[in-house]
């Protein structure tokens, strides 16, 4: 039974002494209190000696799995859909926003409409939740489109942004833009009205693009370093502009392939750690296959090691899990367990404006030990 259930001796990203995790008779977590503070109120307890304790991780943006692309998706895929949600939550993952690359207004809109009849039923029980989309493209710079189809790419204007939301508006979490594209800024101001996260990417963006971008609204950018100049003394750029400034969170991701460790140690110092960036995976669609060639719109990759490549050797992406991750962090020695924790469960959720703890289902929690490295298993099944 998880309902009234007390969990104690436990560190806890974000705490800095050992807890006790109080659940409700729901079995949500009610508060969480340090060990020296006494509760009575329990009818069971669980003692788990020290270890680290969290919440499964928040993936803000994957491209698909199980060999599904989320932006190929037809009705015929929902029992498909449905499989990856189990198979994310198996691997740790409570939450996920389905990332749709740059492709045609008519395959965005039928990928939307999709989506939105799952997340309209979708269970807790039924493994990681589909917390809303993220459209990366088709507003991307052409210069640093990446692996995105330079002919579905559209000029960013808000007839075009009402074009590519269409009906499904509300389905939309996260919007990926190169605010260069457009002097005034009455797309970002449109989005943000509508309660769309706003993040900066596949830009060439000066630091004074940015900024005005981040007074119009927008607070996040995708994949840090990946897409965007890179730092220069004399012209900071995006990224520059996005670390320097308060409230503004940068995904990152660490497989050792789109970032170099050393960089990304350099990215955790100036950037505040978790209260500044997030993990994401940016895992395609052969996530939880093994290397190998496969489909990718029009084109093919080659997945090796967990990394994808076009063949003209373009990086489009990884294999490796979110959880992933966190161990690539502490095991390169860039954070301390806590910090990497945080970055893929407690800091994207903040993100996308989602608080932590207070109200989650007990049973998302991970618990996290020290073998040959850092290794999480799901506390309850």
């Amino acid at each position: 039974m998880l309902e009234n259930l007390t969990i104690i001796n436990a560190r806890v990203p974000g705490y800095t002494q050992l807890q006790r995790i109080l659940t409700d008779d729901r079995g949500s977590i009610a508060r969480i209190k340090p060990m020296e503070i006494s509760e009575l109120s329990a009818t069971e307890t669980l003692d788990v000696g020290g270890d680290w304790m969290s919440l499964g991780g928040v993936d803000l943006q994957i491209n698909g799995a199980l060999g599904l692309a989320f932006t190929d998706v037809e009705r015929a895929d929902l029992p498909k859909l449905g499989e990856i949600c189990r198979f994310l939550g198996e691997r740790g993952v409570d939450g996920f926003l389905p990332t749709l690359v740059t492709t045609s207004v008519e395959k965005i809109g039928r990928s939307l409409s999709v989506f939105a009849e799952l997340m309209a039923g979708q269970s807790p029980e039924e493994g990681a939740q589909i917390l809303g989309v993220h459209l990366e493209g088709p507003f991307l710079n052409p210069q640093k489109r990446g692996a995105h189809p330079a002919e579905y790419l559209l000029p960013l204007t808000v007839e075009n942004v009402k074009r590519v939301l269409g009906d499904y508006a509300e389905v939309v979490k996260v919007m990926t833009l190169a605010p260069e594209l457009e002097a005034g800024g009455e797309a970002i101001a449109y989005l943000r009205s509508l309660g769309i996260t706003v993040s900066l990417g596949h830009s060439l963006a000066t630091a004074a693009d940015a900024h005005l971008a981040f007074d119009r609204g927008a607070t996040m950018v995708t994949h840090a370093f990946n897409a965007m100049p890179g730092l220069h003394h004399r012209e900071p750029g995006l990224l520059g502009a996005a670390i320097a400034r308060s409230g503004v969170r940068c995904g990152f991701i660490a497989d050792g392939e789109h970032v170099c460790p050393t960089m990304l140690q350099i990215l955790l110092a100036a950037g505040q750690g978790d209260r500044g960036l997030f993990l994401v995976s940016d895992a395609l669609a052969p996530l939880g296959l093994p290397d190998g060639v496969y489909p990718w719109d029009s084109r093919q990759i080659e997945v090796k090691n967990g990394t994808a490549r076009l063949p003209d050797g373009t990086l489009s992406g990884t294999t490796l899990p979110l959880l992933a991750g966190v161990e690539n962090l502490v095991n390169w020695g860039i954070c301390e367990v806590d910090t990497a924790i945080a970055l893929a469960t407690i800091s994207p959720r903040r993100a996308i404006g989602i608080e932590p703890w207070i109200g989650q289902r007990i049973s998302q929690l991970l618990r996290w030990k020290q073998g040959s490295g850092w290794s999480w298993k799901r506390v309850f099944k």
